[in-house]
C-alpha cells in the first residue's frame, strides 16, 4: 500500500494531483497543512506526500518551502502541474446577492479576488486551511460562499452558481511528490534539481555562488529566500535549476555551491511536468565528455606526459 498525505479535506486540487502520479494502491491520508504532510513522511507514517510548491498566479507556495526545511530527510521524486480554476458555491437555496462572508485558501484568493469583488462585493473574505475545507465551511454555515473545487460541491452538498472562475487564464499549479531521502529519480534530459543553502553573511557571497552556475551554463528557473528563523537576518535560498545532478555542469557547480556555503541541502532531481523551461542551455553529455577529458589532461601533467 501506497500511504500519500495530502492537504484535506477531500475535494481539494492537491487530492487530485495526487492521481496524476499513478502510484500503484494509493491510500489517501488528509492532513491540514503541507508541514503535518512532510512531517509525515518523514515519520514513517505515510510513504508519499504530495504538495503544492508554486502557483503561476501567486508564486512559491512559502508554506511548502518552509515545511520542507522543517522536515530535513524528505526529497522530491516527481512533479505534475494542475490548470486551476474555480466553481463558486453556497448552500442549496441561497444566493449570492445575499452573501456577506466567502472562504478559499490565501492562494486560490490571489486567483478569484478580481471576480469575487465584481460579482460579490459585500461578501468578506475569511482564509480556509484549504479549497475543500472553505467549502466545508460553508456547509457548516460559518461562511455563505466558497471558491473551491467542483468535487467539494458534490463532497459537501452545494450549489454551484459560477464554474471556470479565475481572474487569470491558464493559470496553474506545480504539485510535488515527496518521499524519504534516497537515490534521485533517473536522469531523462527534461529535469529539475532543487537545492537550499545558506551563506555566511559576507559581501559578494551570493553573487559569488550564483556565478558558480552562470560559469558552467546551468540554468536557474526560480530562486527565493525565506527567513531561517533561527538567527536574526540569516536566509536560506532556495534554487530550482534547469538539469539533473548526474549532468557534469549542474554537479560541478554545487560542489563548488557546497565549499561557498554555509549549509547546503539537495532536495531532489526529478522530471519536469512540462519541457517548456527545463532542457538545459548547454549539452550535458557533450559537457560531462569535456569534463573528462580535462580530468584526463591533468593527471597526464602531473605524470609529466
Amino acid at each position: 500500500m501506497n500511504r500519500v498525505a495530502f492537504l484535506g479535506p477531500h475535494g481539494t486540487f492537491t487530492e487530485q494531483a495526487v492521481w496524476d502520479f499513478e502510484l500503484d494502491d494509493a491510500h489517501l491520508v488528509p492532513v491540514d497543512s503541507p508541514s503535518q504532510a512532510l512531517a509525515a513522511v518523514r515519520s514513517g507514517e505515510v510513504e508519499w506526500a504530495v504538495v503544492a510548491i508554486e502557483n503561476s498566479v501567486d508564486g512559491a507556495v512559502t508554506s511548502t518551502t518552509d515545511a520542507l526545511i522543517e522536515a530535513p530527510g524528505v526529497q522530491i521524486y516527481g512533479e505534475t502541474e494542475l490548470e486551476i480554476s474555480f466553481a463558486i458555491m453556497t448552500r442549496p437555496g441561497e444566493t449570492l446577492a445575499s452573501a456577506t462572508s466567502f472562504a478559499t485558501h490565501p492562494v486560490g484568493y490571489q486567483q478569484v479576488r478580481r471576480w469575487m469583488a465584481t460579482q460579490v462585493p459585500a461578501a468578506q473574505f475569511r482564509a480556509a486551511s484549504s479549497n475543500a475545507a472553505a467549502a466545508e465551511l460553508v456547509a457548516s454555515g460559518e461562511v455563505d460562499v466558497a471558491a473551491a473545487p467542483r468535487r467539494a460541491a458534490d463532497l459537501f452538498g452545494l450549489e454551484i452558481h459560477a464554474e471556470g472562475v479565475a481572474d487569470i487564464e491558464a493559470a496553474r499549479t506545480r504539485f510535488v511528490l515527496v518521499g524519504p531521502a534516497g537515490a534521485p529519480t533517473p536522469r531523462t534530459g527534461n529535469d529539475r534539481t532543487f537545492v537550499v543553502f545558506q551563506l555566511p553573511n559576507e559581501p559578494g557571497t551570493l553573487v559569488g555562488a550564483l556565478q558558480e552556475f552562470a560559469f558552467r551554463g546551468v540554468d536557474l528557473s526560480r530562486i527565493e529566500s525565506r527567513p531561517t528563523k533561527a538567527t536574526r537576518n540569516t536566509y536560506n535560498f532556495f534554487v530550482d535549476l534547469v538539469g539533473h545532478i548526474d549532468d557534469a555542469p549542474l554537479a560541478e557547480a554545487l560542489r563548488n555551491l557546497y565549499l561557498r556555503a554555509s549549509s547546503i541541502d539537495f532536495l531532489g532531481s526529478w522530471p519536469c511536468a512540462d519541457r517548456l523551461g527545463c532542457e538545459p542551455v548547454t549539452d550535458a553529455d557533450a559537457d560531462a565528455a569535456r569534463l573528462r577529458a580535462a580530468e584526463e589532461w591533468v593527471a597526464r601533467a602531473r605524470e609529466g606526459k
